[in-house]
């Protein structure tokens, strides 16, 4: 689910009274009688390590050498977890529509940046949502790029991953993408991970 949900309500019906209240609509319930907000309290409660996911647009026309290049994409996740150790495969949530998810639906190679507790602008910087374009995002970032993917791996993350997809699954509003890792690396030795709870980027300690 990670921190990317949106909010819904339904509405209640007027009804005639000798004194006029205004009553706040009921929570959205689903049939099982959890309701959004519900849901959501209680998973904010599981703190999560943050990462950066980052993959390159394909060239527009890939026939052609001289087409510009794609431009490279970022997105922080919290939904990320391992899940396999052979073969090596990794799993990220991305919410269904989002364009990491239409990119991931064409580019099978794709990236993850471990973030360090230090790191939390980068973090910010890339949930905020009616941002700027990625490539003015990259900008001040240090990173090398990743020698399987191309994409951007950034400089101080506590470890990076090269993956490959191996398979999409939709499950519900969000589509899990399981990647067969193709490189990994500990770049970092130094500081803590950063950490998302209760709705907030956190430092462990």
């Amino acid at each position: 689910m990670g921190h990317e949900a949106e909010t819904s309500v339904s509405g209640v019906p007027d009804t005639p009274s000798s004194h006029s209240a205004i009553t706040a609509p009921p929570a959205a319930r689903h049939a099982e009688g959890v309701s959004n907000d519900e849901f959501r309290a209680a998973m904010s409660r599981l703190a999560s390590g943050v990462v950066l996911v980052t993959a390159v647009e394909p060239p527009l026309d890939p026939d052609d050498p001289r087409a510009p290049a794609g431009e490279d994409v970022g997105m922080t996740a919290t939904a990320f977890l391992s899940v396999s150790l052979d073969p090596p495969l990794v799993l990220v949530s991305l919410r269904e529509g989002s364009r990491m998810d239409e990119l991931l639906e064409e580019q099978p190679l794709w990236a993850v940046s471990v973030l360090s507790e230090s790191q939390r602008h980068i973090a910010g910087r890339f949930a905020m949502k009616g941002r700027i374009s990625d490539r003015l995002l990259f900008e001040d970032i240090p990173y090398v790029r990743g020698e399987y993917t191309g994409a951007p791996l950034v400089g101080g993350a506590l470890a990076t991953l090269e993956c490959r997809t191996e398979q999409r699954v939709t499950a519900g509003d969000h589509t899990l993408v399981i990647g067969r890792v193709l490189a990994a690396d500990v770049p970092s030795a130094e500081g803590g991970p950063l950490t998302y709870f209760r709705d907030r980027y956190r430092q462990l300690g």
